[in-house]
């Protein structure tokens, strides 16, 4: 038996990991320590949990108990979709919760003012520009319409793709044109992505400031952020290779699967991990409102506890 002392696991920050990875049809599970995806034939493909921030699980897969221990000890989300990404059924939720970070957020959503500050900021954020003065959270929805509305027309025009409008129905998903199916599959990996640094800095998906009622409002205010610098350039970018294979009469491409790499690409190329969660701050501390002070009856617990590694990524 080896003398060696315990060493607790030390989770990768989240800005040094990769963004994310779709698994399909295997079991997922960890075998001689190592977390791996497994076919039916048997064959065994090992995933680098520790280095990923998200892993989106299409249909196909089963997850064994194991697997998501190691998965939130390491800090690595785990989100069950559709095929294709198109539907979000189910997240995880890597580590514990951070108190003081969800009563800050619950208390600038909650206060009307503040919420207007932080919408307001966002606005800045996502246009380059000032809000316009003397508007309320539901006028600046409306202009933030138009302005998205011009924007894909314009981006559709540069890439030199058919453009009519922003559609598509998850039930019918193969009835959708080659654009929006390009953007559907853009926007959920944006949308992991967004969801794994939301919960990996300590807040909740479900309290939005622009987005309400949805249990992923937040990680829509954020993602709506960075999309027209990321994933929106690189679906037009699939979208219009896609269109000039047709006209060629080539054979055609893997859609969704295009649209993945070049997503996991731009993410890499615009540092977008490192930039999500210092955003959020920033987002916040625009409300004008200061973190709740720590609560007295916070006590540590009497007997420590062993030292792990389930806070994942949060510190």
């Amino acid at each position: 038996m080896s003398d060696a002392p315990y060493v607790p696991l030390r989770p990768i920050p989240l800005k040094d990991r990769a963004s994310i990875v779709f698994l399909e049809y295997g079991e997922v599970d960890v075998i001689d320590g190592a977390f791996v995806l497994v076919d039916q034939n048997g064959v065994r493909v090992q995933i680098p949990v520790g280095g990923l921030a998200c892993l989106m699980l299409e249909p196909g897969t089963r997850v064994s108990h194991a697997a998501v221990r190691l998965a939130a000890q390491v800090g690595c989300l785990l989100v069950w979709v559709g095929e294709a990404g198109v539907r979000l059924y189910a997240a995880g939720q890597p580590g514990g919760a951070r108190a003081d970070r969800l009563l800050y957020q619950a208390q600038a959503a909650l206060d009307e003012a503040a919420r207007l500050r932080v919408v307001r900021a966002m606005y800045r954020m996502r246009f380059g520009e000032e809000p316009p003065a003397r508007r309320s959270v539901d006028q600046l929805r409306g202009i933030e319409g138009v302005r998205v509305r011009t924007m894909y027309r314009e981006l559709a025009r540069m890439h030199g793709i058919t453009w009519e409008a922003r559609r598509y129905d998850p039930d019918e998903w193969d009835a959708a044109d080659v654009p929006n199916r390009c953007l559907s599959a853009a926007t959920s990996c944006l949308y992991g992505l967004s969801e794994a640094a939301v919960l990996a800095a300590g807040y909740a998906p479900a309290i939005g400031f622009l987005h309400r009622g949805k249990p992923l409002s937040f990680v829509y205010d954020i993602a709506d952020i960075f999309k027209f610098e990321t994933v929106v350039p690189a679906a037009f970018t699939v979208a219009a290779r896609v269109e000039r294979l047709a006209r060629s009469g080539q054979p055609p491409i893997p859609v969704e699967r295009s649209v993945r790499i070049a997503c996991r690409d731009i993410f890499r190329r615009t540092n977008l991990l490192d930039r999500i969660i210092p955003t959020i701050g920033e987002l916040l501390q625009s409300s004008g409102l200061h973190p709740p002070a720590e609560a007295p009856e916070g006590q540590p617990p009497a007997l420590p506890t062993e030292t792990s590694g389930d806070d994942g990524h949060r510190n």
